[in-house]
């Protein structure tokens, strides 16, 4: 495992887990939204993050830790990538932990978000995590059942799911 995918809604504990699997892979964590996001959360010009996201794919080891998947189906994640977890948990799970996150961290600056992004769960957010199983959820499964058969594709379903995953990986 060398170049790691983490997908999911948001809530769904992506950053958790790629801090995780940093701590046992000593893989380096690049955080999308910090490469996407400007100060106020706006939004790049789309060149400019595709050669951000260019940059970071680049590498030889890393863990990406966001969804942003690119419309034209070029997304060059997936060509280098060796593993791809999907946290495809249920939306209720999702929504309260994004609130809760919200809550309990409002004054602390995140480090999987950019400087001048302060944690904050709006209403666009909370639309797009409970529609991320309808909007989302169908185009990342067609991704991953269109990836080369040397990627290894980890779709967990629950917290439960999680844990054993992460129990069958060797600390570094």
């Amino acid at each position: 495992m060398e170049r790691v995918v983490i997908l999911g809604s948001g809530g769904a504990g992506k950053s958790v887990l790629a801090a995780a699997l940093a701590k046992r892979t000593g893989l380096p964590v690049v955080h999308l939204d910090v490469l996407f996001w400007r100060p106020g959360w706006t939004a790049p010009p789309a060149d400019e993050f595709r050669a951000a996201l260019d940059a970071a794919v680049a590498g030889e080891r890393w863990i990406l830790d966001g969804n942003f998947l690119r419309d034209d189906d070029v997304d060059p994640r997936f060509g280098r990538a060796d593993t791809v977890v999907f946290l495809d948990l249920p939306r209720s799970i999702c929504l309260w932990r994004a609130v809760r996150r919200s809550l309990r961290e409002r004054r602390h600056p995140r480090a999987d978000l950019p400087e001048g992004c302060p944690e904050a769960v709006d209403l666009p957010f909370l639309r797009w995590v409970w529609r991320y199983p309808r909007r989302n959820r169908p185009d990342v499964l067609g991704r991953l059942a269109a990836l080369d058969a040397h990627v290894a594709v980890h779709r967990l379903r629950s917290r439960r799911d999680v844990r054993r995953y992460l129990a069958t990986l060797q600390r570094s």
